[in-house]
């Protein structure tokens, strides 16, 4: 779990740990996908297909609503119809803090979204034709069943009130390891909670070995567990009753739909946290080309120090306002993002929006690989912004890079950091390093033709031809046989360390000194600008003494 990047601010740190955020487990009837599979499910449950139409199917579900709604008002728990646009997510949350439920369902928000309607068509003759879903998908209610459980805290089903009723498990990885490190069997593990996130423990191992459990094999066991002791009893029994559900045989398969996994660096003090964070932005910015930056404006300075309280297992403290930056980098369907978290928590996070994009990893049984990849992702992406952020040029670097190279048993040319395309196609090989699949010459070919201002043409021929420069200095490497690439921890630092020198360093340096104008003094200079008129006014002193015109 360690990383260069955690090891450099080390002895900043209170503690790490990583752990699983949110988990979406998709369920669904299998058999269903077509016309006929739906007809046979029908038969099964009716013994016949002769009331297959849509005028049952929508009684099915105006039923499924009766139900509900009338057995929550007989248990006293409140059903609340949304409204377009509403965070539902917040409405349970309030709800929560407000009441103190028992385990078991607690709530029901109702919403409407697109879902999954069959059509029946029938012949003249009156007998059943073509069956087929609607298309485009038609706005159907949808059922947000929040429920309490013993072992996993807050969970939600989202279930499609039309059969065959699709449904949707929403985990949190924190409200697990929360509620097992209460139970713990060593005794119950003390940490302050704030929101979704532990900002101090006082067995930092111990929280990380739980967090550890929903990381390995065994968390597929886990989650079908989770989902099968709620689904049918709590959520399904509205739509079909047990007898119903055994008479059709009715087993919902699952397979992992949405995944976060986070990696949160605990600070002592908060403004270190963010002295950190901010220059870490400032400095790997516009190396790595992240145009998603968002920050939310609050209170400019963090409270210093947070004690913990003795004799108290959970802290649950209301989320401070605070200036909150939070920039991300997407590619496709996945996210890398880094971000504060409460006030002393640093949080790096991959995210895969849907599992399609991971190939062979839908599957329930391949959990533990998708975990492990985003993982390697996070490491990756902590190594790209430490190679940016501090950044190397070893002593002959800038001696060996116009030397011809080799690939296998082919001699490339040099690298001229002098032309322009060179220094181009590095900078974009540098903000392309944090890729979690790597990328293509074509991928490097639009992302030159994009820095270019204006465009120039740039094609993936050139993109290949460069790429084999690179790869003979050992600056790109290939992925495996594949045809993508990704740069070389060395290559990463040594790129970003030529671009810092030549556009930080010497070209505004050279520039100043033959050109006296530039030399105006700012009314606040910052710690950047001291350096600067310190590096110009020796620089000027070396010119005269080289005798160098300027």
């Amino acid at each position: 779990m360690s990383d260069q990047f955690t090891s450099r601010y080390q002895e900043l740190l209170e503690g790490q740990y990583d752990c699983l955020d949110r988990v979406v487990i998709n369920a669904w009837l299998p058999g269903c996908g077509n016309g006929g599979g739906f007809r046979n499910w029908w038969r099964s449950l009716y013994g016949s297909d002769e009331k297959l139409d849509d005028e049952h199917l929508m009684r099915m579900a105006g039923r499924f609503s009766r139900r509900l709604r009338a057995w929550a008002q007989a248990n006293g728990v409140p059903v609340v119809d949304c409204g377009r646009g509403e965070r539902k997510h917040l409405t349970a949350e309030e709800f929560l803090a407000n009441h103190t439920p028992e385990p078991g369902l607690f709530l029901v928000l109702v919403g409407r979204a697109p879902g999954v309607v069959w059509h029946v068509q029938t012949t003249r003759e009156g007998k059943i034709g073509n069956i087929a879903r609607k298309e485009p998908w038609p706005y159907v209610n949808h059922y947000y069943f929040h429920i309490l459980d013993p072992d996993w805290g807050h969970i939600t089903i989202r279930m499609c009130g039309h059969p065959p009723f699709n449904a949707q498990i929403i985990l949190n990885g924190h409200e697990y390891v929360a509620c097992q490190a209460r139970a713990a069997k060593t005794g119950p593990l003390e940490f302050v909670k704030e929101g979704n996130c532990f900002v101090h423990t006082t067995n930092p191992e111990g929280l990380q070995k739980v967090a550890d459990a929903l990381c390995s094999n065994d968390a597929t066991g886990l989650l079908k567990q989770i989902c099968e002791s709620w689904i049918y009893t709590a959520c399904l029994c509205f739509a079909l009753d047990m007898k119903e559900q055994n008479r059709s045989g009715f087993r919902y398969e699952y397979s992992s739909y949405q995944l976060e996994y986070s990696r949160n660096l605990q600070f002592q003090v908060g403004g270190q946290m963010e002295l950190v964070f901010q220059s870490l932005i400032d400095r790997t910015r516009a190396s790595l080309d992240l145009d998603k930056v968002k920050t939310i404006l609050g209170y400019q300075r963090r409270p210093w120090k947070k004690k913990f309280r003795e004799g108290r297992y959970e802290i649950i403290v209301e989320k401070p306002e605070y200036g909150l930056t939070v920039f991300k980098v997407h590619y496709g369907y996945l996210t890398l993002k880094i971000y504060t978290k409460g006030e002393r928590v640093l949080r790096i996070e991959a995210i895969v929006h849907n599992t399609k994009e991971l190939p062979r990893s839908r599957p329930l049984e391949r959990f533990s690989q998708v975990v492990d990849r985003l993982r390697r992702m996070v490491d990756r992406f902590l190594e790209a912004l430490h190679c940016v952020d501090a950044c190397f040029i070893a002593d002959d670097t800038l001696e060996q890079l116009p030397e011809p190279g080799q690939v296998g048993l082919t001699k490339v040319g040099g690298i001229d950091c002098n032309k322009l395309r060179m220094r181009t196609v590095m900078h974009a090989v540098v903000a392309l390093a944090t890729a979690p699949k790597g990328f293509t010459a074509s991928d490097l070919a639009r992302k030159v033709c994009a820095l270019n201002r204006p465009a120039t043409l740039y094609s993936a021929r050139q993109a290949a031809y460069d790429l084999r420069k690179l790869r003979g200095k050992d600056l790109v490497g290939k992925i495996g046989n594949s045809r993508r690439y990704q740069p070389t921890p060395k290559g990463l630092r040594a790129m970003a360390a030529l671009a810092v020198l030549r556009d930080k360093v010497i070209q505004p340096l050279l520039a100043a000194s033959c050109h006296q104008s530039l030399l105006r003094k700012t009314l606040e200079p910052t710690l950047i600008d001291e350096h600067y008129d310190n590096l110009r006014s020796g620089m000027r002193r070396l010119f005269d003494a080289l005798g160098i015109a300027a």
